[in-house]
């Protein structure tokens, strides 16, 4: 139940995966991902209020939200690791075994604010403005939920931020041939260590979102759309780079291509296209 971070000095002897209530299991993953949910709410009220806009329609959409978010991860998880479920049909729905992946929460909670945004007849640009710095807020806290569940972690390092783990509290296919070669039995108890790559996502979004959170209130923005642009370009150069450290990567069916790799350099080449061309149309305007 260890967690360690050596080059740290950090030693954390006991972190549990869930608690217990009345017989009713409870999972801090889930209670990590409710507190980021509940932390990007905040954020995103606050700036709506800074900017003049209604709190109000975004406890709306963050309800929406969960459930399309929530529907999109699972699905997004499903398709790339249809391999396995086109054998375990039951298991589609199982929400508490475990499978949901950030893009198709992304996806889910865009569709959220476009399908709001039409039946309130406001703008999508400027809402997704707003919304993208909770969306943002929410992956730094929620990210912690991969800590407690010893997942989403890269390759064997031993850099000044590596973690190390029972290899008996990790899945075995997370698990690199370089990790066994590294892989130190301390009490009897054999370890590895690893890119705490949760962590690398969680300090980057906290960037992300500092520069996006500037450039609204004190740089100001010149155009709706220019901070949720901003955010696909930001978020896109982190999570390219994080996931090709990772060793749970999705891929495309049958071959080693990383699908969130793939997706997060779309994303940032295609928001950095549009950034360049939408400024550079305001300049003409001038």
């Amino acid at each position: 139940m260890s967690i360690d971070f050596p080059n740290l000095g950090i030693h954390l002897p006991y972190v549990i995966r869930s608690f217990s209530v009345f017989g009713y299991e409870i999972a801090l993953y889930g209670i990590t991902m409710a507190l980021g949910i509940l932390a990007g709410l905040y954020v995103a009220m606050w700036v709506a209020k800074k900017t003049g806009q209604d709190p109000d329609d975004y406890v709306n959409i963050a309800l929406l939200g969960i459930v399309l978010g929530l529907l999109g991860a699972r699905t997004y998880y499903v398709v790339f690791s249809w391999d396995y479920y086109k054998d375990h049909l039951n298991e589609i729905l199982d929400f508490r075994g475990g499978g949901l992946a950030l893009y198709g929460s992304l996806i889910g909670a865009v569709l959220a604010v476009m399908i709001y945004c039409r039946v309130k007849k406001l703008s999508i640009l400027q809402v997704l403005d707003t919304a993208c710095l909770g969306m943002v807020t929410g992956q730094i806290v929620g990210r912690w939920g991969n800590f407690f569940n010893r997942e989403a972690f890269g390759g064997y390092t031993d850099n000044l931020l590596a973690m190390r783990l029972p290899l008996e509290a990790v899945r075995a296919t997370e698990v690199t041939q370089q990790m066994r070669e590294h892989a130190q039995v301390i009490d009897g108890i054999t370890y590895i260590q690893v890119h705490p790559t949760f962590l690398y996502e969680s300090l980057w979004n906290l960037g992300v979102l500092i520069v996006l959170v500037c450039v609204t209130l004190k740089m100001k923005q010149r155009y709706d759309g220019q901070v949720f642009l901003g955010y696909l370009l930001l978020y896109g150069i982190g999570r390219f780079w994080i996931e090709g450290l990772r060793t749970d990567q999705l891929r495309f069916w049958g071959t080693q291509i990383a699908v969130s790799q793939v997706l997060a350099a779309v994303l940032a080449v295609g928001s950095a296209v549009l950034l360049l061309l939408i400024r550079g149309r305001h300049k003409m305007k001038q």
